[in-house]
């Protein structure tokens, strides 16, 4: 396969997932602000595009700002319509591998992507998002060979998606004096009904942050998709992890950020949530650069704002 087309899936995948979790975490972030008026909502804000990678601008900020920064500003990379647009133009460059429906699927979504969105439809908006996010990776899920292709997009939403529950998680602690409850969080990511199944009892932040971070079966776990994207990693280059060992830079990074996690004290992750999903963060960023260096060598890597290369 070619490294254009193989990038082009990677980011394909990562820019998908992206828009969906970024929708979930202004959900639950806007959601938090409207209900709890003791919140100081500049720093509130702030703290949130810090969690986003995004700088915060000047002036005063509020709910309505962070919607049209994070969800409807075109040039802000880190916004829901910035991801969409690019998920699109990547299926584009790629478009002699990308089948019809997918396409359609994102040029759709992209020529309908308001410029604004009203006060009163943010969550039908962000509902929308999740929508047409998952209709894309159900195209790709059913009709697509599990080759080259597939593996490509499925390792770049699994690292997206690693990343985009680790940003979530940091939202715990978004302000001193408040954050989205752990019921909250469970319910942006669909896990609520999950997690009751596997703890039979409602969520305290022991269990729920276990849950989100280690569970070896729900599939916006931490652990579950750094598992995927070493399985992903493993499928394209068999010879990983033979007889010399982890020679591949994305999986032997990949699997310390896991083993810290695994064997880590769940009390003494909670005790400083927000700097161990920053070296979740970290981790997934060092990785998407072992995997561009090694495989998309001839082009320049789209970056969250605030990484480095």
């Amino acid at each position: 396969m070619l490294s254009r087309i193989a990038e082009a899936l990677f980011w394909i995948g990562r820019y998908i997932e992206r828009s969906d979790g970024t929708a979930r975490i202004l959900d639950v972030h806007l959601q938090l602000l409207l209900e709890d008026p003791w919140i100081e909502e500049d720093d509130a804000c702030r703290a949130l595009l810090s969690v986003m990678g995004t700088p915060a601008p000047a002036e005063e900020l509020n709910r309505q700002r962070i919607l049209e920064i994070l969800a409807v500003d075109r040039n802000e990379p880190a916004s829901i319509a910035y991801s969409l647009a690019a998920a699109r133009e990547n299926a584009r460059r790629a478009r002699e591998v990308v089948n019809t429906e997918l396409w359609e699927c994102l040029n759709t979504t992209r020529a309908v992507m308001p410029r604004q969105v009203p006060s009163a439809k943010v969550h039908e908006f962000f509902q929308w998002v999740r929508e047409r996010s998952a209709l894309a990776v159900g195209i790709i899920e059913s009709a697509t060979s599990r080759d080259d292709a597939w593996r490509f997009f499925t390792l770049g939403r699994s690292i997206e998606r690693a990343d985009m529950t680790a940003r979530l998680l940091a939202t715990r602690s978004l302000t001193d004096a408040s954050g989205p409850s752990w019921t909250t969080i469970l319910r942006s990511v669909g896990a609520y009904e999950a997690y009751l199944k596997t703890y039979r009892g409602m969520p305290s932040a022991r269990n729920a942050a276990e849950f989100l971070l280690l569970d070896r079966l729900f599939p916006r776990s931490i652990l579950f998709s750094v598992l995927r994207a070493e399985s992903c990693l493993r499928e394209l280059d068999p010879g990983v992890g033979g007889r010399l060992g982890f020679n591949d830079q994305a999986v032997r990074i990949l699997g310390q950020i896991r083993s810290d996690l695994e064997y880590r004290p769940i009390p003494e992750v909670l005790e400083s949530l927000t700097s161990w999903m920053e070296r979740v963060q970290g981790a997934t960023s060092a990785a998407s650069e072992a995997i561009r260096e090694r495989y998309f060598p001839t082009n320049a890597m789209p970056m969250w704002v605030g990484e480095t290369s």
